[in-house]
């Protein structure tokens, strides 16, 4: 129901709006009502919203093979992507270095530690020890306390 009222209001406008323009079109309306018609027609012209344009643009693979997007900026093109993708290129190698780097430093420091210290080879092996070693030697308190059973 609301569907067809909505048609028939639209229905009346547009009859009325051909009423008036046949009334307009004959000249028999007072200059008056013409010049406040005029003035209304402009201000509803320049309060107008307008119309959007759709602009289409090639943006895939011409015939050619090559990909294109209607204009050709040649060069900004090709490094508006390949900058990007080397930074990403660069950046995975530059982290995939420092993890060598950081693993090479870690065994290392443990093949120092086996060369240099009396402790058996078995003891690194030892998940605990691994931990003690990364730690540094233990604390205070633990000294304090051998101290005294010497000293007994």
């Amino acid at each position: 129901m609301k569907h067809l009222d909505e048609q028939l209001n639209q229905t009346q406008a547009d009859q009325f709006g051909l009423a008036s323009a046949a009334l307009l079109r004959q000249g028999t309306l007072p200059k008056e009502i013409k010049d406040r018609l005029y003035t209304a027609r402009m201000k509803a012209i320049s309060l107008k919203k307008p119309e959007k344009v759709r602009v289409q643009k090639r943006a895939l693979a011409t015939s050619a093979g090559s990909w294109n997007s209607g204009s050709s900026n040649g060069v900004w093109d090709t490094i508006g992507w390949v900058a990007p993708l080397a930074v990403l290129v660069f950046g995975l190698i530059g982290i995939a270095q420092w993890q060598d780097d950081s693993r090479i430093n870690d065994i290392a420091e443990v093949d120092a530690a086996l060369l240099t210290d009396d402790v058996p080879p078995d003891a690194y092996a030892d998940s605990g020890f691994m931990a003690f070693l990364k730690n540094g030697p233990l604390s205070d308190s633990s000294n304090d306390s051998s101290d005294s059973i010497q000293s007994k």
